[in-house]
């Protein structure tokens, strides 16, 4: 029975990720602004998945279906641009994936007041759901379980709230946190669930707990991610359906659909992994967003949109404007960075701080551009590192050894952020 259900496992594993075999990942290199602009815009021509956007100094990255390979590399030929195949066959690593997140999740474990979750391995929606709903019910002094809505497919989206006084001090600020906006995106998970523990289970800086609020969304796109896990490892948007082309192409990419210069720099096309939908807040999962920024708009000093990949920390707008604070923005994203940098693992690069337009691409209906419109001085948009030890360059895909490092070293540039806004709302308040 044990061997049949290991092969019942295997093959469950192998026919989920057959939609991947044969698709390659290119590593690409470009030398000037032209070739920047022609490759950050491949996916529009040829409909391949730019995992990471190139610049001079910073090579980019891209999954190709095996059909597209030989066009692929005639167009980046003819503009002279240096690329290198990192893996022929996509789906090797994914069965890698599997393997590696299997082997943890064969140890048992028992989520509960003291010891909080393990942070070995990726946890699935009704995984991270069961644990808010405990720790609601364990720590009911501290913790408050808010069921926001539903999601398009009609799955719970719940956020807590974190404080020692339910609330109700004005004097304290608000940090808004969440992840998972992107379905594929599992390593920013372990962003929130860190910090969840830090400040609810094992509280060892009673600062951050008794002098600021705390928002944490940890899964923001329930549907694209349970659709990451069983079917698509690589799916991105939301899964409405609203969009479908016959029975092809669906979803909306929900860092696009947000009100600021909605539709400027995304797509119109449902296909595009960037496809921004009918109108801003479209979709039940940013109106969610949306609605605790209202709620809270007096107080939320600090918002931090977690992603992957990328070592980066950038800040609006996503059209390469400055908004009037940009320096503060920059000044508390290089402390952050540095917080980060300090304990990082050696074989990932330094953070990068600045404007995503300048630093990575335009980008338009963005929640970190949406928090500065609704009223939060900082702003930010994570991007955690894509370098995983014993995965190599393969960005989305996530090492189990690396899991708890991703939510250590991030919650120290949270931490940083958190006290100078803290600092900073007592000022402002005359406090």
């Amino acid at each position: 029975m044990y061997r049949l259900l290991c092969l019942l496992f295997l093959g469950a594993v192998l026919a989920k990720h057959e939609i991947y075999e044969g698709y390659a990942v290119y590593e690409v290199r470009v030398k000037h602004h032209d070739q920047t602009q022609y490759f950050n815009q491949l996916q529009y021509q040829l409909d391949v998945d730019v995992w990471s956007y190139a610049a001079p100094g910073r090579p980019g990255s891209i999954l190709v279906s095996k059909d597209k390979r030989v066009e692929l590399e005639e167009l980046l030929t003819a503009e002279d641009i240096e690329f290198e195949v990192k893996t022929e066959n996509i789906k090797e690593f994914l069965d890698l994936e599997d393997k590696l997140l299997a082997d943890v999740s064969r140890k048992s474990y028992n989520a509960s007041r003291s010891a909080g979750l393990p942070f070995d391995r990726i946890y699935t929606y009704h995984q991270v759901d069961a644990f808010l709903e405990m720790l609601a019910k364990e720590y009911p002094e501290t913790v408050k379980l808010v069921n926001a809505g539903k999601s398009f497919e009609g799955r719970d989206i719940k956020y807590l709230k974190i404080s020692t006084t339910d609330f109700q001090d004005e004097s304290k600020p608000i940090v808004f946190m969440e992840s998972l906006l992107h379905a594929r995106e599992w390593i920013t998970l372990p962003a929130t669930l860190y910090a969840i523990h830090k400040l609810v289970i094992d509280v060892t800086e009673r600062d951050l707990l008794q002098d600021i609020d705390w928002i944490i969304l940890p899964i923001a796109n329930p549907d694209g991610y349970v659709h990451s896990h069983k079917q698509a490892r690589f799916w991105r948007k939301n899964r409405a359906t609203g969009y479908m082309i016959g029975n092809i192409c669906m979803g909306v990419d929900l860092n696009r659909n947000f009100n600021f210069n909605w539709g400027q720099a995304s797509s119109n096309v449902v296909c595009m992994d960037n496809f921004h939908g009918r109108g801003p807040f479209s979709e039940p999962e940013t109106a969610i967003i949306r609605d605790i920024f209202a709620e809270y708009s007096d107080r939320i000093e600090l918002f931090l949109d977690i992603h992957s990949f990328g070592s980066m920390i950038l800040y609006g707008w996503g059209t390469g404007v400055l908004p009037p604070n940009a320096l503060i923005l920059h000044m508390v994203g290089v402390q952050m960075a540095h917080a980060i940098d300090a304990v990082k693992m050696s074989w990932n690069r330094d953070y990068i701080v600045g404007n995503c337009a300048l630093v990575l691409y335009q980008a338009s209906g963005t929640a970190g551009d949406y928090g500065k419109v609704a009223g939060v001085e900082l702003s930010y948009t994570y991007e955690l590192p894509g370098l995983r030890f014993g995965l190599g360059t393969f960005g989305f895909l996530v090492d189990p050894n690396f899991i708890e490092q991703a939510g250590f070293e991030t919650w120290e540039g949270i931490k940083v952020g958190a006290r100078y806004v803290r600092d900073n709302y007592k000022v402002k308040r005359g406090l």
